[in-house]
């Protein structure tokens, strides 16, 4: 196991009673907090590959056994208690009330049309949760006046998240899909935390429920064009889906099975063609990503108030889906059978579209007889036959410096979703491409629109545009500082339209604590100029934001993107903020997000740092299995470089890490355990070693891809050599940590929050690690309960942890 070599004060410090990491910390205000609660131990070996180890707190894997519930208990008392003596006692909600009060009272997106409708979701003034609703698009005047004599022209509301979990206590809404008809609208409905999604089929003109699968476990929904047939995925106990079913709305027989994958290192997912005309079986070996392509009102980013109307769709799967398999279904032929695409290889992957009798196929298939130095997709296309699937034709490859990452289809254009040098790019080619065409083709000479973006800085995030023949596309773009746009895209003009800018309020509140009243008026003008012109507004001038690259241990260049406030930074004072994912090929969010104003106006630094394992395919593959090393040296190394570079204090240096991003900061804590004065580690996966070696547990054998599969012994030992439960060093001073679990979590299981906490606490420094807290909340599952105010309370939570980790209490830098 990974043991970094103790250093002669590290052994000294076996043999003293004095702590050298709190004499770097400015001392604190006396406060009653009670002793950290203590776990029980239990004797329990474990055994791999001839060798045994001890785990004594094995035991909390039973989330039944009443002793768990009593020390989550004992454990929400003590965090409480500790981060409520910051800041003199009320340091958690004051920075809670700046965080809300920057929030507009309701949120709502502008109106997206689709075929005769205008629909959108709208936050309600002190609501948590969206609403769906829709209402008829004008058809001229005097079909105005008709609408509004008829009273046609009245909202209609399709689905109230809030009415949702005010039953319920909890809610989360997975896959929502309105029919092609538009009478129908299917989602999936999670009211436990534990992801095990329920279907409804809602009729929109009776607005009753015509439809409740007896399945649990549902993940992906389909429409058939004729909206008559609802296709749905269902997961097995591991929660991996492996079975699509069909079910007829007016009929009274069950759904029936389409297709079964009896891999257990496969799974499937299901969507329609943007014509509705075939659904596409996708067969592959990786599934459930993280956060990745996870998209609904709050998780687009850490705290947008951004909504997508009708595309609140958990999709479970991966950004690089290995040995992808692909069928097409016929949707209104249903017992035609499948076609299958190509067969599945090893690393090649296919995504799939139709247009005018083509399927288009986004693909990394090798090439036969063509020169190219390209990675990741090319475009090609085949006709849509079942007996000329094997006929493919290369349409165009994207460049040396470009990848494709995705695809849209439209009647009259296809959008490509590309990048180039790290920069996210969209462009349009109008459709039809010549059939003629016998050569690949430069992306240059299918003549594309590149749309327009402010910097390169921005996340880009497709709206909904779910009609096949519009010509508008809708992006939300966004950066550290540009919040949130709506800009739509005329495909056949080439022109844009910024329809709305995300609202931040009381900005003179929140930023004046540094002195930057005079200002905000400036502000104020920036975001009004969206109403006056096209410009794109930002707050640069107030906000320093750029793109760096650091050098790890081997020479590779990691990105890393520094934001802080220019009036309140002061160099080699500030603190700062490390996050840091580097799993699955996800990028970090570095949207804009209110919530980080409290911190940036206190003078500290948030830095991003894109380590291997996330990004593109190579960049992804060079941060999985044994190079998952890498991802922990890279994320060290931006680190060092904030403290070298006096943009952060030596000593005020955090780090956080959500999920996967709580492995990458728990291995790196225990690597260079003096190198973070506190962290916070969100639903952590700090177990992997014990988690990996256990197939019955959700997703473990899916994730053996992404981590490696412990029963070989290479890539055992791998795991072992940076498991943060497995490599605690006994009587090292570790930071303060605040970590978070969620009990009905089936991502990552509470357990490994709670015996990473109980096993710091037991072998590490005893002083130091009393600054060690845990707080699990007992409703939710692996996302958290979603809430827009609550998602401030819990982010005042962390920040008030930090604050009070680093003896700041509620002061801004001088």
């Amino acid at each position: 196991m990974l043991r970094r070599r103790p250093r002669l004060g590290a052994l000294l410090r076996l043999f003293t009673t004095s702590c050298r990491r709190s004499s770097l910390q400015p001392p604190q205000q006396p406060h009653l907090v009670p002793p950290p609660p203590v776990a029980k131990k239990v004797p329990f070996t474990v055994s791999a590959h001839g060798r045994s180890w001890s785990d004594p707190y094995h035991w909390m894997r039973d989330t039944s056994d009443p002793d768990l519930a009593a020390l989550l208990a004992a454990e929400n008392a003590y965090a409480d208690a500790f981060v409520g003596s910051a800041g003199s006692g009320g340091l958690r909600s004051r920075l809670a009330a700046e965080m809300r009060a920057r929030l507009p009272p309701s949120v709502a997106t502008p109106p997206q049309a689709w075929g005769p409708w205008l629909y959108h979701q709208y936050v309600p003034e002190g609501k948590e949760y969206p609403v769906l609703s829709r209402k008829l698009r004008p058809t001229g005047l005097v079909g105005t006046l008709l609408d509004y004599l008829s009273g046609s022209e009245k909202e209609q509301v399709l689905l109230d998240w809030n009415e949702v979990a005010e039953k319920n206590g909890y809610v989360h809404i997975g896959s929502c899909r309105i029919s092609p008809d538009h009478r129908f609208l299917a989602y999936t409905v999670d009211t436990s935390g534990g992801e095990l999604f329920s279907l409804q089929v809602k009729d929109l003109q009776s607005e009753h429920v015509v439809f409740s699968s007896p399945d649990k476990g549902i993940v992906s929904l389909a429409w058939a064009r004729n909206s008559e047939s609802l296709f749905y995925t269902v997961c097995d106990e591991t929660l991996r889906p492996n079975q699509v079913f069909c079910k007829k709305l007016q009929s009274d027989e069950p759904g029936f099975l389409v297709f079964t994958e009896k891999d257990v290192n496969c799974c499937v997912d299901i969507t329609s063609t943007k014509d509705f005309k075939y659904v596409t079986v996708n067969s592959n070996t990786r599934t459930s990503s993280e956060e990745g392509f996870f998209l609904d009102l709050f998780s687009v980013s850490d705290c947008t108030s951004q909504i997508d109307p009708f595309c609140t769709d958990v999709k479970l799967y991966f950004a690089y889906i290995h040995d992808l398999q692909v069928f097409v279904i016929e949707s209104d032929n249903v017992r035609e059978g499948l076609w299958p695409i190509k067969k599945r290889v090893d690393k090649v992957q296919y995504f799939l579209e139709h247009h005018s009798g083509f399927f288009y196929i986004l693909t990394n298939a090798p090439v036969n007889d063509i020169k190219t130095t390209t990675e990741g997709y090319y475009l090609a296309r085949c006709r849509a036959g079942k007996s000329l699937l094997d006929r493919w034709q290369i349409m165009t490859f994207p460049g040396s410096d470009c990848t494709i990452e995705d695809m849209d289809i439209f009647h009259d254009n296809l959008v490509l979703f590309l990048r180039r040098n790290g920069t996210p790019l969209f462009c349009s080619i109008n459709m039809p491409i010549d059939v003629d065409v016998q050569e690949p083709k430069e992306l240059d000479d299918l003549n594309p629109w590149f749309f327009p973006i402010p910097s390169n800085l921005c996340s880009i995030v497709s709206g909904s545009n779910n009609d096949f023949m519009s010509s508008t596309y809708r992006l939300v773009v966004s950066s550290p500082v540009i919040p949130d746009l709506t800009v739509d895209y005329d495909l056949r003009k080439r022109t844009f339209t910024i329809l709305h800018q995300e609202e931040v309020t009381s900005l003179s509140a929140n930023l004046g604590t540094v002195g930057l009243q005079p200002n905000v008026s400036s502000i104020q003008q920036n975001l009004q100029l969206v109403q006056n012109s096209q410009s794109w507004s930002d707050l640069s001038k107030l906000f320093s934001c750029e793109r760096i690259e650091v050098k790890s241990h081997d020479g590779v260049l990691i990105p890393l993107v520094i934001l802080y406030s220019r009036e309140a930074h002061r160099h080699g004072e500030s603190p700062g903020i490390l996050y840091g994912y580097g799993a699955y090929g996800e990028d970090l969010d570095k949207s804009w997000c209110s919530e980080r104003l409290s911190l940036l106006s206190r003078g500290w630094v948030l830095a991003f740092a894109d380590v291997r394992g996330g990004g593109d395919l190579s960049w992804h593959l060079a941060g999985t299995k044994a190079n998952k090393i890498n991802s922990i040296q890279d994320f060290a190394a931006c680190g060092m470089h904030l403290i070298k570079e006096g943009l952060v204090h030596q000593n005020r240096l955090c780090a956080i890490g959500c999920s996967a991003g709580g492995l990458l900061v728990g291995a790196a804590i225990n690597m260079l355990p003096d190198l973070f004065s506190a962290a916070v580690l969100k639903v952590p996966f700090l177990d992997i070693c014990n988690t990996m070696l256990d197939p019955t547990l959700p997703l473990t054998v899916l994730d053996y891809e992404e981590f490696g599969d412990p029963n070989f012994p290479a890539e055992f030992e791998a795991i072992c050599s940076y498991s943060p439960y497995d490599n605690l060093s006994p009587g090292v001073c570790y930071p303060p940590v605040l970590v978070t679990a969620s009990f009905n979590d089936t991502r990552v299981g509470v357990w490994e929050a709670a015996k990473w906490v109980a096993k710091v606490r037991d072998i590490t420094c005893t002083s130091c690690s009393q600054s060690v807290i845990l707080k699990t909340n007992m409703q939710s599952g692996h996302f958290g309960e979603g809430g827009r105010f609550m998602h401030c309370d819990e982010t005042a939570f962390e920040y008030a942890f930090l604050m009070k980790a680093l003896g700041l209490g509620d002061t801004t830098m001088t």
